[in-house]
């Protein structure tokens, strides 16, 4: 899997957000977007979702150098960010259900196994409205640390979690980077300091808002 990121832009009314990114993310890397806040890392990470279009520029998907639509693209990644909303009424094992239909489960896990990995099995049958900041930050990060997609993408990954949540962030993390591209926007080190590549965001391009 591949991204290939060529003079890419995106603006707000006359705002530019960014302007004139070119760059590339393969397999088997992971990369960190770092920035001061405001500076435009989570609009970079959603364009590249294609959760937003791009003002200008080109974004290429490759699988096996093979061109992926932009609308199949959702198909290989999965995303966890802090203004990324549950369904609410739903409970734990609802919430699992309801998420493996679109993305499995990496190859070998139950939904059993995956709560456990979460630290949540006592809140197999309990809604999430009544889950606590940092039980719904363990929810979304393991959907995304175990679906199985070729590209993970994280926007501020250990937010609403403890000492000990950071603990847990960095052990399942260490563990589903194979084969992947992993993207994480953040600036605080702890959540990426196992990126090889960093790209500073404001070095990057050019940030003409």
């Amino acid at each position: 899997m591949q991204i290939h990121v060529e003079n890419l832009g995106k603006k707000f009314n006359r705002d530019w957000i960014f302007r004139n990114l070119s760059t590339s993310f393969s397999a088997n890397q992971s990369y960190a977007i770092t920035g001061a806040n405001g500076s435009g890392k989570s609009t970079l990470l959603q364009t590249l979702a294609g959760i937003l279009p791009p003002t200008e520029g080109k974004l290429t998907f490759l699988q096996n150098q093979k061109t992926i639509t932009p609308d199949e693209f959702f198909r290989y990644l999965v995303m966890a960010t802090p203004y990324q909303e549950l369904i609410e009424e739903f409970t734990l094992i609802e919430t699992v259900t309801f998420h493996t239909r679109f993305k499995p489960l990496r190859k070998g896990i139950t939904t059993k196994e995956f709560v456990e990995l979460i630290y949540l099995p006592k809140a197999f049958h309990k809604p999430v409205k009544f889950f606590s900041s940092g039980m719904k930050q363990r929810l979304k990060l393991g959907l995304a640390f175990y679906s199985d997609t070729p590209i993970l993408l994280l926007d501020e990954p250990t937010s609403n979690l403890d000492k000990t949540g950071v603990t847990w962030y960095n052990q399942q993390i260490a563990q589903n980077l194979h084969n992947r591209i992993v993207i994480i926007c953040s600036n605080q080190p702890y959540e990426y300091e196992f990126c090889k590549k960093i790209l500073h965001i404001e070095d990057a391009y050019v940030n003409v808002r």
